[in-house]
């Protein structure tokens, strides 16, 4: 896309890889019926993976001019949207500017504003799948393949020094290009924490197979590469071996999920959970649509079951 028409309704754009085939799309619009947003419309914009920063900045420009574009989620291109459409912005919140990254543009007085709502997302994820004390009931470390976003604000949930003992054993983060690496670090390093972390380049599934066989027991895998969505495939092999008792966790929830698939294919034998990214997608979302339409969206109880219900039965879950 990269001509941009005019809004004529309130609209919420959806900046990602191929925006069409998510389930947003079909349960938007429900959401809107339920939350009064009249009229309000969903609109996706595809970049390529590592745009051209012009791209973005050309996004960003129509958004912030355009009345009746409300606002946009970012999901993929959030580091590289940040870098390229950071002086854009006329504030940052303190969770864009730890991070690095934008998840959520949204307009308010005038005012372009841009969030990271993936801090606030991954933490009620975790917390609602694990339980709130969970590493702290268990020595067992966090692997997590992927060092984007999404890697960045969980492990920030998960590893700051305020969580007293309820952190995991140690931290390991893969990934296939060094600086990413170098970049999560950094972040890292302006936390209080006093978990073990490592930084491994893993250029070949089988450096993540390796690292997997490392793992102790009980320990929280996550893929949160892009593979089996953004792009085909799996960032280990089949040959991998996942620990006993171990919580697996794809950040996605449509494609070809090869990666959940492999662990499917153990979850008797290793007594496996196994997690898919569809309360991801609920917290992430609604988080969100909460901050570009200016209405309160409960993060648990009955208003928020029944938001996660209309959106199983739009998406035909």
């Amino acid at each position: 896309m990269s001509t941009y028409e005019p809004a004529t309704s309130p609209t919420l754009y959806f900046i990602g890889v191929t925006t069409g085939k998510s389930s947003i799309m079909k349960v938007f619009p429900a959401w809107a019926d339920y939350l009064g947003l009249k009229g309000a419309a969903i609109k996706g914009i595809d970049f390529k993976l590592h745009d051209d920063p012009s791209a973005y900045r050309r996004a960003v420009e129509f958004i912030r001019d355009d009345p009746l574009s409300m606002g946009a989620l970012v999901t993929t291109h959030k580091i590289d949207l940040f870098h390229a459409c950071r002086g854009m912005f006329d504030v940052i919140d303190a969770h864009a500017l730890l991070m690095d990254e934008t998840s959520c543009i949204s307009k308010r007085d005038g005012k372009l504003i841009c969030h990271a709502k993936d801090p606030i997302s991954s933490g009620l994820s975790i917390d609602g799948f694990l339980g709130e004390t969970y590493f702290a009931d268990n020595d067992a470390d966090l692997f997590s393949m992927g060092a984007g976003g999404s890697t960045i604000a969980l492990t920030w949930h998960l590893m700051r020094k305020s969580r007293s003992r309820n952190v995991p054993s140690r931290i390991i983060v893969t990934n296939r290009s060094q600086h990413r690496l170098d970049e999560i670090r950094r972040i890292h390093e302006q936390v209080e924490f006093d978990v073990p972390v490592e930084y491994l380049l893993a250029e070949r599934p089988e450096d993540n197979d390796k690292v997997l066989a490392s793992l102790k027991a009980g320990s929280l895998v996550i893929n949160a590469t892009g593979l089996g969505k953004d792009a085909p495939g799996s960032p280990l092999t089949d040959a991998a071996v996942f620990p006993e008792r171990a919580v697996v966790w794809d950040l996605n929830y449509r494609g070809d999920l090869v990666f959940l698939d492999q662990a499917r294919r153990q979850q008797k034998e290793r007594s496996l959970r196994i997690e898919d990214g569809w309360t991801y997608f609920i917290h992430g979302w609604t988080q969100v649509v909460a901050e570009v339409f200016d209405v309160a969206i409960p993060t648990s109880g009955p208003s928020f079951d029944r938001i996660s219900e209309i959106a199983i039965q739009a998406a035909g879950r």
